[in-house]
């Protein structure tokens, strides 16, 4: 069996202010809306935004992995826009081989990273 990633969905309570946060604050594209379910074009997959109380990580437990990763193709840039709209990055900037990035939470309280590899975005 040969799979590939389509979509993703996140819980969201206030679901038009974690759409303003996906539309506005990280500049993806908004589809047409499925019922109540906002849908993000990623290039050939989808974010969804599903009604309901997701579960909180804290960003300073040792098993802080996000729920959704985005490449960046500069870190830097993806940090002057999240800071220009007020969005907290409690960890400030983490690296590894290969890669640096932030962690924050959008207004859901989903845990989401942006990072930036060293030899450019993986294909």
């Amino acid at each position: 069996m040969k799979v590939k990633l389509h979509v993703i969905s996140l819980w969201a309570e206030d679901v038009p202010a974690t759409a303003h946060f996906y539309r506005d604050v990280v500049g993806l594209r908004l589809m047409p809306l499925h019922h109540d379910r906002p849908h993000f074009d990623l290039g050939g997959q989808y974010l969804v935004l599903v009604k309901g109380a997701p579960a909180m990580r804290d960003v300073d437990s040792p098993d802080n992995f996000p729920v959704l990763a985005f490449g960046v193709d500069n870190l830097e840039s993806a940090i002057d826009e999240l800071r220009s709209h007020g969005v907290a990055l409690p960890r400030g900037i983490e690296e590894g081989p290969g890669s640096r990035w932030v962690q924050c939470h959008d207004p859901a309280g989903n845990l989401i990273e942006f990072v930036e590899f060293s030899k450019g975005l993986p294909q």
